[in-house]
């Protein structure tokens, strides 16, 4: 069966996707220690001992055509700073949600989180011709709803004890979308914030 989403790379000013690989293990390693971002309770973030098995969780998904994983590389420095991948991917709608991201404490409001979301959210609408693309989190991860509302997505709802959590924890899940009608001006406010970093 012909795969709806299939490994590329997007490149931009800032940074560039590329498909996860296993020789990314080293990288993605030291990119995770920059912050502790394990640490964080509020999301799933892998340890520096769990990122092989991460690598292979993520691949395997792949394989099935459920996933596409990224590795994010900063193109200033060549060093990787992150993951990110479309997953819960849809090929009859299509639709897909973009997730499963961390991101060095370093690389974090410098633009490459913005970049990151239009080199994304351009090939979902604009290549593979999503209806609409979303992003869950935390309802306590107030960082990462407030960044999801900047980028012009909008809140379509609460799941209340919707996936358990590393700690045991439940967790509330905020889903927020973007459907094909708001692209333009989504992208238009991405490019946007784009030349604000630029410009500082």
């Amino acid at each position: 069966m012909e795969t709806f989403a299939k490994p590329v790379t997007l490149t931009g000013e800032l940074v560039t996707l590329e498909p996860l690989e296993e020789d990314h293990h080293d990288g993605l390693v030291e990119a995770v220690q920059d912050g502790r971002l394990w640490e964080l309770w509020y999301t799933s973030v892998p340890t520096p001992e769990g990122m092989r098995d991460e690598i292979e969780r993520r691949l395997t998904l792949q394989s099935a055509g459920a996933m596409l994983p990224f590795t994010v590389r900063r193109n200033d420095t060549g060093q990787v700073c992150g993951m990110t991948t479309f997953m819960h991917i849809d090929p009859v709608t299509p639709h897909l949600e973009i997730g499963s991201t961390w991101t060095a404490a370093s690389a974090q409001c410098t633009g490459i989180n913005t970049e990151n979301k239009l080199l994304l959210l351009t090939h979902a609408f604009e290549v593979l011709g999503c209806a609409a693309v979303d992003f869950c989190t935390h309802w306590l991860n107030q960082q990462s709803r407030a960044a999801i509302a900047r980028l012009g997505a909008k809140q379509d709802g609460i799941l209340r004890n919707h996936r358990r959590m590393p700690d045991g924890t439940l967790r509330d899940t905020v889903v927020f979308s973007i459907i094909e009608s708001e692209w333009p001006a989504v992208k238009s406010g991405l490019r946007h914030k784009l030349a604000l970093h630029a410009t500082r």
